[in-house]
C-alpha cells in the first residue's frame, strides 16, 4: 500500500448537524476531549467551548459560525466541522455539507427530528452525504430511543439501523448494549476520564438485544451476495463481514446506523467516534463530481472555496482540496473569474488556532491565505487543466432592515465593512432603497441581522441605527405580455436606437428568471444580447406593483432592430428595461411574500390558545401531534404575522411552549396587503 493510499485510508471529512440544542456542539466537545485535542471539556452554558469562540457565540450559547478542527482517533485523522443548528445561519450547513464526505446527525432524544434537522437532512441528500445518526440527551426526563428511530424512518424516510441498544432509561441510563459484539458497554460516572466498562448485556435486555441483531443482520448482509448466501446458509458471519456490508450500505445510502448517548453526560461518544472511522466515507470513496476528481493528489490541483473569513490572518479562505498539491507560494487559477491568485499561506485549523503548513495534498480541509477575489464557491484549479466544480446554492432573504450610520466617518466605513461582511456570508444581501435612499440589509431571519448589526458595531467599528425589521416581498407576473419598444434618442452627438419585441411570461413559483432569445436572421447582433438580458435584470429589481424584486418569469426576445451607427449595447439595455417595466404592467403583476414552516411544542392545556392564534396569524394548520405529554403543532404562517410572536406565545403559555421556523415557499400577498405596499 502506497503511502499517499494510507493517508487517505486514515481520513475523514465530517461535519456534525443537528437542530439548534440537540447537543450538537456538546457532543463536538466530548469528540475534542477523547481524541486529546482538548484536555478540558468546555461546556456551552459555561460559555467556554472551544467551537464556539466568536464573543457572540459565547453570549447567546448557540453556534452562529462553522467551525472546523483537525482530530485523530486511532490512528485516523478527522477533519470535523461543527455547524450551526438555528435556521437563520443555514448557509454554513449547506456550504459545508458541499465539501465534507460524511455527516453525524445528532438528534434529540426526547424531541426527536426537529424542524431544522430535516432540513439539514435534505441538504445533505442534495449532496449526497452519507451519514451516521446520533440520539443524544438518553438522560432526559421524556427521552425515548425507538420512538426517534420511528420518527426517522416515518419523517425522513429512511432505513434507520440502530447499531445499539440502550441501557437504562431517562435518569438511570448509563449505556448501550453493541449489537455487533452482543456486549455492553457502561459507564459507571459521569467523568469522562473515565473509560467505559465492558460487560455481558444485562439479562433483562437479552431477548429484545437477540431479536434487534438478528434485524441489523438481515437487514446488512444484503449488500454483500457472497455474506448473503453464507448466511442464507445458516453460517456464521464473522464480524469483519458484517462491519463490511454496514460500511457498503452506509455509503451507498442504503440505510443509516444509529447509535445512543448522552454527551453532557459523557456516555456513547467512543463508540461514536469509531463508527466516524468504520462506517464514514475516506476522500475519493463516494464521489460525486467529476470522475477525475478522485482525491489523486499526483494529478493536477482541483480545490473548492467554501468559505470565507476574516481574522488575525487577514482574510482567509477555507478550501477543500479534491485531487494534486497546494503549497505555499503557488500561483492558482481562480475557475470562476478567470483570474490568477497568489497563496501566500496555508495553515491546518484548529477552531480559533491555526499551523501553518508547506502545502497541503488531496483529501485536505484547510484555510488559506492571500486569495483577493475568491468568493465562496469558486473553484481553484491547475490552469492547464483547469474544471468547474458545482457550486454552493444560496438561499434568497427574506427579511429586511434599513440600517444608517450615526455620524459621516461611519459612513465612510459602513460600506466597507458591509462588503468584508457579504464576503464572509453570502446569505446576506445589501441593496440602495430607490425611495429613500436608505441602505437595506436582508438576511434570512431576525437573529441573524441583529448578529450582523452586532458585528458591524464590534467587529468593523461602525455604529449604525437599525429600522424596524421587515418582510423581504417578492413580484411576480399572472398572465402573458407581449410589447414593442423602440428606443431612439438623438442630441448633438451620436444617437441611440434599439428596437425591440418582448413577450413576458410567468413560471412557477420558485423557478426564478429565465431568459430566451429567438430572434432570428441578424435582426439583433449577437453582442447585444448580453445587454437586453442584464437591462430586464437590472428592471426586474424594482418591480411595478409595488417595487419589490420581479421573479419567476420568463423573458423571450422575439425580434428587433438595430441602427449601423446608432445602436450599442448601452441603447439595447435601455430599451429592455423600459420593454420589461411596461410588459410586467400590462402582464397582471401580483406580491408574493414568504411564508414559513412554524412549529410550536406546548403544553396540552394550552393547545386551544395556540392554534386560534396561529388562525389569526392568517396560519394554515397542517397537523398536530404528541409528544410526551406536550402537543406539536405544524403550521405554515405569512412571516409578517410573525414579527414578536416569541414574547406573545411566552405570555400565552406562561412560559411553557416553545417554537422554531424557516422559510417554506412564497406565495401571493392577499389584495390588502398589496393594497398597503403600493400605497
Amino acid at each position: 500500500m502506497t503511502t499517499n493510499t494510507t493517508r487517505l485510508r486514515n481520513l475523514r471529512n465530517i461535519g456534525v448537524i443537528a437542530h439548534v440544542d440537540a447537543g450538537k456542539t456538546t457532543t463536538t466537545e466530548r469528540i475534542l476531549f477523547y481524541t486529546g485535542e482538548n484536555h478540558r471539556i468546555g461546556e456551552v452554558h459555561d460559555g467556554n467551548t472551544r467551537m464556539d469562540f466568536d464573543p457572540q457565540e459565547r453570549k447567546r450559547g448557540i453556534t452562529i459560525n462553522s467551525a472546523a478542527i483537525t482530530v485523530h482517533w486511532n490512528g485516523t485523522q478527522i477533519n470535523l466541522i461543527d455547524t450551526p443548528g438555528h435556521i437563520d445561519f443555514n448557509i454554513e450547513v449547506n456550504r459545508s455539507l458541499r465539501v465534507l464526505d460524511g455527516a453525524v446527525v445528532v438528534f434529540d432524544g426526547v424531541a426527536g427530528v426537529e424542524p431544522q434537522t430535516e432540513t439539514n437532512w435534505r441538504l445533505a441528500d442534495k449532496y449526497r452525504v452519507p451519514r451516521i445518526a446520533f440520539v443524544n440527551k438518553l438522560d432526559r426526563t421524556g427521552a425515548d430511543f425507538a420512538r426517534v428511530v420511528a420518527m426517522m424512518e416515518e419523517r425522513l424516510g429512511v432505513a434507520a439501523l440502530p447499531l445499539q441498544l440502550p441501557i437504562g432509561a431517562e435518569g438511570d441510563f448509563r449505556g448501550v448494549v453493541d449489537l455487533l459484539r452482543m456486549r455492553a458497554l457502561v459507564w459507571d460516572k459521569d467523568d469522562a476520564s473515565e473509560p467505559y466498562r465492558v460487560a455481558d448485556v444485562p439479562a433483562e435486555l437479552l431477548d429484545e438485544a437477540r431479536r434487534a441483531r438478528a434485524r441489523l443482520v438481515e437487514a446488512i448482509v444484503e449488500q454483500d451476495d457472497a455474506t448473503l448466501d453464507a448466511w442464507l446458509r445458516g453460517e456464521e458471519v464473522s464480524l469483519e463481514a458484517l462491519q463490511a456490508c454496514l460500511r457498503k450500505g452506509t455509503l451507498a445510502a442504503a440505510f443509516v446506523p444509529v447509535l445512543a448517548g448522552s454527551a453532557f453526560k459523557n456516555r456513547g461518544v467512543e463508540p461514536l467516534l469509531d463508527a466516524v472511522v468504520d462506517y464514514l466515507p475516506r476522500p475519493g470513496e463516494v464521489n460525486h463530481e467529476d470522475e477525475l476528481l478522485n482525491a489523486d493528489p499526483d494529478a493536477p490541483f482541483a480545490a473548492l472555496a467554501f468559505k470565507v473569513v476574516a481574522d488575525d490572518h487577514g482574510a482567509m479562505t477555507f478550501v477543500r482540496v479534491y485531487r494534486g498539491r497546494l503549497a505555499r507560494g503557488a500561483s492558482v487559477f481562480n475557475a470562476s473569474t478567470g483570474r490568477n491568485e497568489r497563496i501566500s499561506r496555508v495553515y491546518e485549523v484548529h477552531a480559533d488556532k491555526h499551523i501553518e503548513k508547506d502545502e497541503l495534498v488531496a483529501g485536505d480541509i484547510a484555510g488559506v491565505v492571500g486569495l483577493k477575489d475568491t468568493l465562496t464557491g469558486h473553484t481553484l484549479a491547475d490552469k492547464s487543466h483547469p474544471v468547474h466544480l458545482e457550486e454552493i446554492s444560496v438561499p434568497d432573504p427574506v427579511i429586511d432592515v434599513a440600517i444608517e450610520p450615526k455620524t459621516q466617518a461611519d459612513q465612510q466605513s459602513l460600506g466597507k465593512a458591509l462588503q468584508a461582511m457579504l464576503r464572509e456570508d453570502p446569505s446576506l444581501k445589501v441593496r440602495q432603497d430607490a425611495d429613500s435612499g436608505q441602505t437595506i440589509l436582508s438576511g434570512m431571519g431576525e437573529l441573524q441581522l441583529e448578529v450582523s448589526v452586532e458585528k458591524l458595531r464590534a467587529r468593523h467599528g461602525v455604529d449604525v441605527t437599525v429600522g424596524r425589521p421587515q418582510v423581504a416581498y417578492r413580484e411576480t407576473i399572472s398572465t402573458e405580455s407581449e410589447v414593442h419598444h423602440v428606443h431612439k434618442k438623438q442630441s448633438g452627438g451620436p444617437g441611440q436606437f434599439a428596437e425591440l419585441k418582448l413577450r413576458l411570461a410567468p413560471l412557477a413559483r420558485g423557478e426564478g428568471f429565465r431568459f430566451v432569445n429567438e430572434s432570428v436572421g441578424g435582426a439583433i447582433p449577437r453582442e447585444f444580447v448580453p445587454a437586453i438580458e442584464a437591462g430586464i435584470r437590472r428592471a426586474a429589481q424594482v418591480g411595478v406593483a409595488a417595487g419589490f424584486p420581479t421573479v419567476d418569469f420568463e423573458a423571450t426576445v422575439l425580434d428587433g432592430s438595430f441602427h449601423e451607427r446608432d445602436s450599442s449595447s448601452l441603447a439595447f439595455e435601455l430599451a429592455a428595461a423600459a420593454a420589461f417595466r411596461e410588459g410586467a404592467a400590462r402582464a397582471t403583476p401580483l406580491v408574493l411574500e414568504p411564508i414559513m414552516a412554524v412549529e410550536v411544542i406546548t403544553p396540552i392545556d394550552h393547545l386551544g390558545d395556540v392554534i386560534g392564534d396561529l388562525h389569526r396569524r392568517r396560519g394554515n394548520v397542517q397537523g398536530q401531534t404528541q409528544r410526551g405529554n406536550a402537543s406539536v403543532v405544524t403550521a405554515t404562517v405569512p412571516l409578517k404575522e410573525m414579527f414578536g410572536y416569541i414574547g406573545h406565545l411566552r405570555a400565552m403559555t406562561s412560559g411553557r411552549a416553545q417554537y422554531s421556523m424557516q422559510t417554506s415557499h412564497y406565495d401571493v400577498a392577499p389584495v390588502r396587503e398589496r393594497q398597503a405596499l403600493a400605497a
